[in-house]
């Protein structure tokens, strides 16, 4: 049996929607009315003033970034566990990650950390939404409104997790998120970014476009990208988005399953279920070998492999990246709890596709594989 770690799901909604903008002729239409549409009924599930669909989550955090105009050089405090996408685009405006440590079984930025982060070159927090859970908003804004900082969220592994029942992308200074094939909800690529704040909301849709103007086409008053989003993706977005609560429960009913299951072996550590604001959504499942793992996480993946069971190693550290060490940078920064997980967790499957077969298949392989170490 073949068992994929993440495939996403559609249906005739999704090929209909696609085939009524070609017969439109409207493939491309950035300004397209499927475009228009999920635009404003994102940014209204947000309670934002105004939405952007961009071409990446990537493109979203680079564009939320440089919104900003933040000064040459200052910080940007960030986890190191989570995904290059958040961190690429803070060096591209000129920018410095400061690094914070996470969360041993809820994977998520440790907030205690960030006051002493915080100095004179410091201008913004950039939190993940990470792999299902949510730090404690209200303690992040606390800090943020203290010191004068902005607030960017990355929300991009986390539509439809809600923290203290408001929607996780609603609470920065700008959110963003991701339609990537893995994602909650797909357009095969993808992003967004919403916000209340209108000249923000300007900027970044000048970006979007190569910064063209209204007055005269192909004159540049500064430098921008092609980011643009399709009214084609749009629409396989719309028709998705109907389906984003079924695929919520979808997402906590494979995490439920995994975690009866597999809470019973001793050398793992499962994933925090809930916290007092929040419930995991299981964007992912990370399972994580307990120091003492009888076997190692490479030949646990190999072995797993060997049954058709795919599987993805947990974000390697940002502060270890081979380039940041190679420009010279955190060569003396040391994070445990983001180097330990790097070093010892892994996904399972957890695609909406996998069904109730795989998912018993993939525990029992895993039970047999551990039984021969025990």
């Amino acid at each position: 049996m073949k068992v994929y770690y993440g495939k996403a799901v559609y249906d005739k909604k999704e090929i209909n929607a696609s085939l009524r903008v070609l017969k439109n002729k409207s493939l491309t239409l950035i300004d397209g009315p499927s475009v228009k549409n999920i635009e404003f009924k994102i940014s209204k599930l947000f309670g934002k003033k105004f939405g952007l669909m961009v071409n990446s989550g990537s493109s979203a955090n680079l564009l939320a970034l440089s919104s900003f105009n933040f000064k040459k050089g200052s910080e940007i405090i960030t986890p190191s566990l989570t995904f290059s996408t958040t961190v690429s685009p803070i060096y591209q405006i000129g920018c410095i990650p400061h690094f914070i440590d996470v969360e041993k079984n809820s994977f998520i930025s440790k907030i205690d950390q960030i006051k002493k982060c915080i100095n004179k070159k410091t201008v913004a927090i950039m939190i993940p939404n990470l792999l299902g859970n949510v730090p404690d908003w209200k303690k992040i804004y606390k800090i943020a409104k203290k010191y004068k900082l902005k607030v960017i969220e990355d929300s991009a592994e986390a539509l439809g997790l809600k923290y203290k029942n408001k929607e996780c992308g609603s609470f920065g200074d700008v959110s963003t998120f991701s339609f990537y094939a893995n994602k909650h909800i797909t357009t095969g690529e993808g992003g967004m970014i919403v916000t209340n704040n209108k000249q923000i909301a300007e900027k970044c849709k000048s970006l979007r476009n190569l910064y063209f103007n209204n007055k005269r086409r192909f004159v540049h008053y500064d430098l921008g990208w092609n980011y643009r989003f399709t009214n084609l993706q749009a629409a396989i977005g719309l028709a998705q988005l109907e389906k984003l609560n079924h695929f919520i429960i979808k997402k906590r009913s494979i995490g439920k399953i995994y975690n009866k299951e597999l809470s019973k072996i001793k050398i793992f550590n499962i994933p925090l279920n809930k916290k007092k604001y929040a419930q995991n959504i299981y964007w992912v499942y990370g399972l994580v070998l307990k120091k003492n793992s009888p076997i190692s996480l490479n030949d646990f993946m190999k072995s797993l492999k060997k049954h058709g069971i795919e599987t993805r190693n947990f974000f390697w550290p940002l502060h270890q990246q081979p380039i940041l060490k190679k420009m010279g940078f955190f060569k003396n920064v040391k994070l445990p709890v983001a180097e330990y997980l790097s070093k010892n967790g892994f996904y399972l499957p957890t695609g909406l596709a996998i069904t109730s077969r795989q998912q018993k298949y993939v525990i029992d392989k895993i039970k047999k594989i551990i039984f021969k170490y025990l």
